[in-house]
């Protein structure tokens, strides 16, 4: 998994190991924000059930001023944690 396109494109980012959470892929991520992406100036994103926190995260890589990640899994919190810092 990694941040498509944007400022931090190309950047790995980590999953949950186990069936807890299921990440959305590269290919739909991709497709998903090429519909959207020309809206996109400034503004907020909410990413509620987060897993790894991947589609903020490539929602702030192509432009959006901020994001808001709701994840109830501890274990999942740690690793959307650890693909923050990996994209400062």
């Amino acid at each position: 998994m990694r941040v498509v396109a944007g400022e931090f494109g190309g950047r790995p980012l980590k999953t949950l190991e186990g069936k807890t959470t299921r990440p959305t892929t590269d290919k739909v991520k991709g497709a998903i924000f090429n519909m959207i992406g020309p809206f996109f100036d400034g503004g907020r994103v909410l990413d509620l059930f987060s897993g790894s926190g991947s589609l903020a995260i490539e929602a702030i890589s192509r432009g959006m001023s901020s994001a808001v990640l709701v994840e109830k899994d501890r274990r999942a919190q740690a690793v959307i944690q650890e693909n923050i810092k990996m994209t400062k």
